[in-house]
C-alpha cells in the first residue's frame, strides 16, 4: 500500500496483521481524493478517520496538506500500525490516534466541541454501522459547516445511508467492490426575524 500524492507520495504504509482490516484500495483512494480535490482545500484541514485500520485515508490527507488528523479504531493492532506509519513518515506531531469504540470516541469529541472539515467512515463491511455513525456526527455537530463526510461501503450493502440532519448527500460512486457516498454539511439557514 502506497501513498498516492503529496509530500509523502510513493511511501509505503503498513497494514495491521490479520483479516479484520480491509485497507481501501489504491483505485478507490485515488477516486475519493480526486473527487475531494475539486471540492475542498486540504491545506489546514482537520480530518477525522473513523474505523481507520492502517490509517491510509487520514495519512493521504496529511500528505496532501491537512493540518491534523484524528484516527479512531477500536483495534489495538490497528492503532499500533497507524502509530508506526505516522512515525515512519514523521507525521506524529500532526496526528492523534484514539484506540476506542467509535460511539465512545464520537461522544467525547462532541463533549469537547470538536469540529472536522473532512470525515472518513469506513465501517467493517460485515457490520456496517455507517448510518449510525452519520447520525452521531450530526447529533454531536462534528462536521464543520461546508465540511465533507465520505462513507465507504460494500457495493452489495443496501443503498447508501440517507443524509443526516443538516447534511446533504451530494453523490454516490461505485468503484470496484466499493460504494462511496459523499455528504456535505449545509450552512444553516439564518433565523427568520
Amino acid at each position: 500500500m502506497r501513498i498516492i500524492a503529496g509530500h509523502a507520495h510513493g511511501r509505503r504504509l503498513k497494514a495491521p496483521r490479520g483479516l479484520l482490516t480491509r485497507p481501501t484500495s489504491a483505485r478507490a483512494r485515488e477516486s475519493i481524493f480526486s473527487r475531494l480535490a475539486v471540492r475542498m482545500d486540504f491545506d489546514g484541514a482537520r480530518v477525522l478517520d473513523i474505523f481507520a485500520g492502517s490509517g491510509s485515508l487520514g495519512i493521504e490527507s496529511l500528505s496532501r496538506g491537512a493540518a491534523h488528523v484524528t484516527f479512531v479504531d477500536s483495534s489495538r493492532d490497528a492503532a499500533a500500525a497507524i502509530r508506526a506509519n505516522l512515525a515512519q513518515l514523521e507525521l506524529v506531531d500532526r496526528a492523534r490516534v484514539v484506540a476506542s469504540d467509535v460511539h465512545r470516541a464520537l461522544g467525547e469529541f462532541g463533549r469537547s466541541h470538536e469540529s472536522f472539515d473532512l470525515v472518513f467512515v469506513d465501517a467493517p463491511f460485515k457490520d456496517d454501522m455507517s448510518a449510525d455513525v452519520l447520525a452521531l456526527l450530526s447529533e454531536f455537530h462534528l462536521v464543520a459547516i461546508g465540511g465533507w463526510v465520505v462513507v465507504e461501503q460494500s457495493k452489495r450493502a443496501p443503498a447508501a445511508p440517507p443524509a443526516p440532519e443538516a447534511h446533504e448527500r451530494v453523490f454516490v460512486a461505485t468503484i470496484g467492490d466499493h460504494r462511496i457516498a459523499f455528504y456535505r454539511r449545509l450552512d444553516p439557514a439564518p433565523d427568520a426575524e
